[in-house]
């Protein structure tokens, strides 16, 4: 299923969101270490609780907002509010999203959440503790130049 977000319920949306606290993972590189406090959360049509932790530069919040432009919750829960699109069968889970711009110069963009949703990393890197998951690892946009999220959508 695909999420559908006009630009009205982008800006109502845009004021949601969680922010908790947590401390680092005691396993965390020390050159690149993963934030596990929780920046958003959402919880999809199975009834999955989804979290976005801050993370670090190789995935979650800090990877995402620097790489693609990602700067609100709303956007990257619009997709993840829905069914899972696409699963690996192994915590790998993919949402797809469509934003809308109406007006004049309509615009559409694509756009895809990637979830982690077990303790660790395949690699065994990260690990958030028991009873938790990882979370959103990644999120960009299909459709545009270098898969940045476009200025509006940040609105």
């Amino acid at each position: 299923m695909t999420s559908l977000a006009t630009a009205s319920l982008i800006t109502a949306a845009l004021l949601s969101g969680t922010f908790s606290t947590a401390q680092a993972m005691p396993n965390a590189s020390p050159l690149n270490p993963f934030d596990k406090r929780v920046r958003c959360t959402s919880t999809d049509d199975d009834g999955r609780k989804l979290v976005t932790r801050t993370g670090n530069s190789a995935l979650g919040w800090n990877h995402f907002t620097h790489r693609h432009n990602i700067k609100k919750c709303a956007i990257l829960n619009a997709a993840l509010k829905d069914k899972v699109d696409r699963s690996d069968g192994r915590g790998r889970l993919k949402y797809d999203g469509v934003a809308i711009r109406t007006g004049p110069r309509p615009v559409i963009v694509k756009f895809v959440v990637i979830v982690q949703y077990t303790r660790k990393t395949r690699d065994g890197k990260y690990d958030v503790g028991r009873g938790q998951t990882i979370g959103v690892i990644n999120a960009f946009c299909r459709n545009q130049p270098r898969n940045k999220w476009a200025a509006w959508m940040n609105g």
